[in-house]
This record gives structure tokens, sequence and C-alpha cells, in this order.
């Protein structure tokens, strides 16, 4: 069972585990627990073999709780590890991958703010509005682990882009945040449906160039409250 890579589930005391049938084992004792947070690390481990990967089930998430792995494996990569972390060279690499990452999320930044101007298709006299609008989306819906639909690949951009306004609309120009919404199933998608509904009210009017009085424009007051300086 030892030299088996398996992946398991924590028990308690912490020094136990429970492997797939449910059995509750201690790890070999010549292992060690390695935490979870350093992947490279982490992987560097799991290569070597053999290694138990705790995880745990919380509702549809799974979450990892450490590696238990031999300890003179631990030991052994970790060295190998901060060896090739003090080389010159990886920091140059390290700085030159954060510069290339920062560069694409810049460019995915600007794509999808344009992806929402272009579904705005505010008309001429309403252009900086749109802009505005566009900029605060991608704002709040872009940023890396965000967990808005902006960060899936599931859909095109435009998709992205029509829901995230939606989305965004939702929570600032109406009062879903605040609403009491019953336990029943489907009623809170009826409840966004009714609200995206009204938001694409608003936005033909602006598509269509009607007046819109700016003292009562729910859009505008959201806007407002974005742009609005925050005290130190």
């Amino acid at each position: 069972m030892p030299t088996q890579t398996r992946v398991v589930s924590p028990a308690f005391p912490y020094e136990f585990v429970r492997l797939e049938d449910g059995t509750k084992v201690r790890p070999p004792a010549d292992w060690e627990l390695l935490p979870p947070g350093d992947a490279m690390l982490t992987r560097r481990v799991k290569a070597a073999g053999p290694t138990w990967t705790v995880e745990e089930q919380r509702g549809r998430k799974r979450f990892s709780r450490g590696v238990w792995a031999p300890a003179a494996t631990i030991a052994a990569e970790r060295a190998a590890v901060e060896a090739e972390r003090a080389r010159p060279e990886y920091t140059r690499q390290l700085d030159a991958g954060r510069r290339r990452r920062a560069e694409a999320e810049a460019a995915y930044v600007d794509e999808f703010a344009a992806a929402v101007r272009t579904f705005l298709a505010f008309a001429p006299r309403y252009a900086e509005l749109a802009k505005s609008l566009a900029a605060a989306v991608a704002a709040h819906a872009t940023p890396v682990g965000s967990g808005t639909v902006a960060r899936t690949k599931r859909i095109d951009v435009e998709q992205r882009a029509e829901a995230a306004l939606i989305a965004w609309m939702r929570h600032q120009t109406t009062g879903y945040d605040d609403m009491q919404i019953a336990r029943v199933k489907g009623r809170r998608r009826e409840v966004r449906a009714e609200l995206a509904k009204g938001s694409r009210a608003l936005l033909a009017r602006y598509r269509a160039g009607d007046p819109v009085d700016e003292a009562v424009c729910p859009l505008r007051a959201a806007l407002a409250r974005v742009d609005a300086p925050t005290e130190g």
C-alpha cells in the first residue's frame, strides 16, 4: 500500500487519512505531510512518487490538504527547488513570466471592454457613457480569481461580455442584493430574468438615443458610485 500513489481524504486526528473505501489508516512512519501552497515543490514530490494526495470534498468543490510522501523525498526535492530558485536565471524567468501574464491580462481587459461596448451599441450621443460603463464592468469582472463569467472559457468573449454586463447591472442598478427571495427551486432564476428585462429595456433606450433623465437613471447613479473617491 505505501508504494501505491493514491488520493485520500483527511481524517481525525490529522496524522490519519481515509482511503477510497473509507478505511482509516496512518501513513508510513517515514512519511510526512507536505502542506499545500508551493505548487512547484508539490509537483516535484508527486513526480518522484509515491504519494498520497489529501483532498477534502466540500459541496461541489475539492480542496487540497497537502501531500503525504516519504520525508526523504520531500527533503531532497525541497533542496533541489531551493537551489533552482537561488539561481539568477530563475529570477529572470519569473520576471519575464510575470510581464507576459501582465501584458496578456491587460490585453484581455481591453478586449473584454471592447466586447461590452459592442454589445451596448449606444447611440453616438451616449458614447462616453458606454465607454465608462464598459470600463466599470471590465474592472469588476476581469480580475484573475474573481470567479465571474468573464473568466470562463466555455463561451466566447461576446457572450461573456453580455452576461457580465447584465450581472453588473443586476447588482448595481437594482435591489437584488437586498431582496428576500423565497427558497423555492427556480425562483431566484425567475427574479434574475425579471430584473434582466428591466436592465435590457434601459439599455434599449440608450441604444435608440432616447432622452433619459440623468437624475433618476439607475445606471448613471451606479457609475457615479463606482467613480466616487473613497475616503482614506
